[in-house]
């Protein structure tokens, strides 16, 4: 039988608080391709959410500057070039993974005076279906996405639904792209200052527009910001805490004082400002990357008790469809969850190389050596058996 709404909620909250709840929770973001796959073993109406009792889902609102359908500029039914709201255009290549942003809009710092943010708390934002950055440019192009109060009414019943924000960076390179924000940080610092003032206070706007429309169903908020890569931060922490500090301690504040958790999804190896992160009162961190040499297990020496690590199971051992070294992955990971302080995620999405089987033969595995407390001997002991069999 599916856990309950409030078994998840206290699952969660014990996670993010670093205590032992009743087992480890499990969730994650799922890739166009294994959307398709598990569609053609387990049926058209497939959801993973729910086939698989996952612990919360996160819903994205319209956060697009300019509230309106996308542009497409061409089209021939493998490639697809388009403009949105943000007025960025954005090339999809066939399955090419991601998208590439040819060009947008701000090319010189003065543009960012007049750049347009139209209300964060317009109605449209949540209520309207149509097209939106976020939600519909990713591995695949999504047309016509449901409203945000659609999307949380259908989920809110029968399990935590998060909503989601990007911070001031995230939100910032989408409008004048990532290199112009890197040379103006230096460049045009009072220009770029003035201009993420301005991002901060939208963001914070359609956070608290978000907490106000959701009428009690919201159990947390995702906060989205890649300020990192695989070798460290993209700049340096001092103009990290000088500019986007503030702003992420503004969301942060505005969740608790509702009630909801927080988690903060950046790629990328930012460990320079973790401890920044636990200053203002973030609860978990997501994706934790291992292909950024992030190891949740060697983290919690340094960070448990004060971070929770959401994620971390490293990708690359799903897409293997080797059955040990999905379970040493699980067990190895699962040390990070003694006395709490771990969510069972990738360590970024299950992408379209990972099988239907073996992503639930992971949560399977999660769910039975996940439950608290957790038998440290037992776990332990097959991992060594595995790196024997494996020879690790």
């Amino acid at each position: 039988m599916p856990d309950n709404k409030q078994q998840k909620i206290d699952r969660l909250r014990a996670a993010l608080s670093n205590k032992e709840g009743d087992r480890v929770p499990v969730s994650d973001f799922f890739w166009t391709g294994f959307m398709e796959r598990a569609r053609e073993k387990w049926g058209a109406d497939f959801d993973p959410y729910r086939k698989f009792d996952l612990d919360y889902v996160v819903v994205n609102p319209n956060m697009d500057p300019i509230i309106r359908d996308f542009e497409i500029l061409e089209e021939d039914g493998v490639n697809i070039k388009l403009r949105t709201g943000f007025g960025a255009v954005i090339r999809r290549s066939g399955r090419a993974p991601m998208p590439h942003f040819d060009s947008f809009s701000v090319n010189e710092p003065e543009e960012m005076e007049s750049f347009v943010l139209e209300d964060p708390k317009d109605r449209r934002r949540l209520y309207r279906t149509g097209d939106d950055q976020i939600n519909g440019v990713g591995d695949a192009i999504g047309r016509n996405t449901p409203s945000w109060d659609e999307r949380v009414d259908a989920n809110c019943g029968d399990m935590p639904v998060f909503g989601s924000i990007c911070e001031a960076y995230e939100y910032l390179w989408r409008c004048i792209g990532s290199e112009n924000s890197l040379i103006w940080m230096l460049a045009e610092p009072e220009l770029l200052g003035a201009f993420v003032k301005r991002i901060g206070d939208f963001a914070v706007g359609l956070t608290e527009y978000q907490i106000e429309e959701s009428r009690g169903r919201l159990s947390g908020m995702y906060v989205w910001g890649d300020v990192a890569y695989v070798n460290g931060m993209m700049f340096s922490p001092e103009i990290w805490r000088e500019h986007f500090k503030p702003i992420t301690e503004r969301i942060i504040k505005t969740c608790h004082d509702a009630g909801l958790m927080v988690i903060y999804h950046g790629c990328g190896d930012a460990r320079r400002i973790y401890e920044d992160f636990i200053e203002i009162g973030l609860d978990g961190y997501n994706p934790v990357e291992c292909k950024a040499h992030l190891d949740a297990v060697e983290l919690q020496k340094d960070f448990g008790g004060r971070l929770c690590f959401v994620g971390n199971y490293d990708v690359r051992e799903l897409e293997s469809g080797d059955r040990d070294r999905i379970k040493r992955q699980a067990l190895y990971k699962l040390q990070s969850a003694a006395g709490g302080g771990w969510i069972c995620q990738s360590d970024h999405s299950v992408t379209s190389g990972v099988s239907p089987e073996s992503y639930e033969y992971m949560v399977n595995l999660i769910r039975e050596y996940g439950v608290f407390p957790l038998d440290m001997d037992r776990i332990k002991r097959e991992i060594a058996d595995l790196d024997k069999k494996l020879k690790v």
